[in-house]
């Protein structure tokens, strides 16, 4: 299977920039790529108090329509973050956009720094079917708690998408986490960053990597702009749990109801 990492230097709070650099990483994909992944809330950017009001869309807005018409035209799937509006509350939130629509969404459910007095938290973690495969998202910070990651292992997954908009000194961070939460689940991930320059002199430390169920390394970025391609041979899932799997031994599960929809979408909600 092949997915293209588009590791882009988005503008905060510009959303036609941003728009139009998503539309055209998206037709620039190879015909035979099944999906592409962009940086955390890459549509708007990092929104502040004052403006995440005016930037911020609801989920069936303009930004997100555009999307979905650019990927049903590829026939392609897309993991895009975006500033979600949700009735006047605030979101921090990744779409899995297939060529039929939404598959999936979810709200960032740890909340960093920057993210405290302009999002919401997120109640629960999601995964969906996607092309043979149980789908998860996880946002940025998210990725710090293991607890995260194993909320989706619970529900089965073999796929981790993780929208990032880490910044510098943090890369060598989550270059350890996304390593360490793959293993942990034997499952593949998929982290993408932002680069470049954001507002209040952040510096983003790119470094979008794919890591396997075995925890390796396959590919990792430096910190420049670019779109490339990775492949990920499935037969890895199956190696990485053929003699033992954590979820199975694990001693301690993470509480929470499971809601099983019937389209596939699967669900562990965080206790209140």
């Amino acid at each position: 299977m092949k997915v293209e990492l588009a590791q882009l230097a988005g503008q905060d709070n510009v959303t036609a920039h941003n728009l139009k650099q998503a539309l055209a990483a998206i037709e620039a994909c190879a015909p035979d790529t099944s999906l592409i992944v962009f940086p955390e809330t890459h549509l708007m950017g990092f929104p502040s108090a004052e403006t995440v009001a005016r930037v911020s869309e609801p989920v069936d807005g303009p930004s997100v329509g555009a999307i979905q018409a650019a990927a049903k035209a590829r026939n392609l799937s897309v993991a895009i973050g975006l500033a979600e509006n949700d009735r006047g509350r605030f979101y921090n939130t990744t779409l899995l956009i297939t060529p039929e629509g939404v598959a999936l969404k979810y709200r960032k459910t740890h909340l960093w720094a920057s993210d405290r007095g302009v999002f919401s938290s997120g109640d629960r973690y999601v995964t969906c079917l996607w092309q043979g495969l149980r789908v998860g998202l996880l946002v940025c910070y998210d990725i710090e708690f293991p607890e995260s990651a194993r909320a989706l292992g619970q529900l089965g997954v073999d796929l981790i998408l993780v929208t990032n908009g880490n910044m510098d000194p943090y890369g060598p961070t989550h270059r350890t986490a996304i390593m360490a939460r793959a293993q942990e689940n034997q499952a593949f991930a998929l982290m993408v960053n932002r680069v470049g320059e954001g507002d209040g002199g952040l510096v983003f430390a790119g470094g979008s990597a794919l890591v396997d169920p075995l925890g390796r390394l396959l590919h990792e970025a430096g910190r420049e702009s670019s779109q490339f391609t990775v492949e990920l041979d499935l037969a890895q899932l199956a190696l990485a749990r053929r003699d033992y799997r954590y979820l199975e031994d694990q001693r301690l599960r993470l509480p929470g109801a499971v809601i099983e929809h019937t389209d596939g979408r699967r669900e562990l909600m965080i206790p209140a």
